[in-house]
């Protein structure tokens, strides 16, 4: 019997879910609040919990900004303000590629998902791009991690690309902190 109570506590009780605070500075300027889906992308949770916690998302740039599409970030490696920014994107952190965690949950406006590389579905590490507005034809191509709660007009704010790519050129907008939230 108090097993059985124990184990309908555990179910009973609700999930705790982390989140992140993210300080972007440049054409915007404020803090967005993104809650992860812990459930839906364990792996891809735990990575991009464990790099914002280490601090080594701090100062990295939004390298890649599409409009009506768009804006990715997270190269630890090489998309440091004050690095070269023509490798920026092309890098990750030194935690290993997660597998692809596929769910039922579609890219629409505010959706993060991970950014990956065209070699392969899994090849996911740091990056990961938020969207302007819906992208179904991502869906079950890339994981998704999250979603903005507050903060997505500081979102639609982030500096521009140029050309199909979306680079962003000249100064780009940056993560200047990020925190994990309970």
């Amino acid at each position: 019997m108090y097993k059985f109570a124990a184990i309908l506590a555990v179910v009973a009780s609700p999930a705790l879910s982390a989140g992140l605070e993210i300080d972007i500075e440049g054409e915007a300027n404020g803090t967005i609040v993104i809650d992860l889906f812990e459930e839906t992308a364990p792996l891809h949770t735990a990575q991009i919990t464990a790099i914002a916690e280490a601090g080594s998302y701090d100062g990295v740039v939004f390298h890649r900004v599409i409009d009506g599409f768009m804006a990715q970030t997270g190269d630890v490696q090489n998309g440091r303000m004050g690095m070269d920014m023509s490798r920026a994107g092309m890098g990750g952190s030194e935690l290993g590629d997660i597998p692809a965690e596929f769910s039922d949950i579609p890219f629409e406006r505010g959706i993060v998902g991970m950014a990956r590389s065209p070699s392969g579905i899994d090849t996911a590490n740091s990056q990961f791009f938020i969207m302007f507005e819906p992208g179904y034809y991502l869906n079950g191509e890339y994981t998704v991690v999250g979603e903005v709660v507050e903060g997505m007009e500081l979102v639609d704010q982030i500096k521009r690309g140029t050309g199909r790519g979306g680079v962003v050129t000249g100064q780009p907008d940056m993560m200047a902190a990020v925190r994990v939230t309970p």
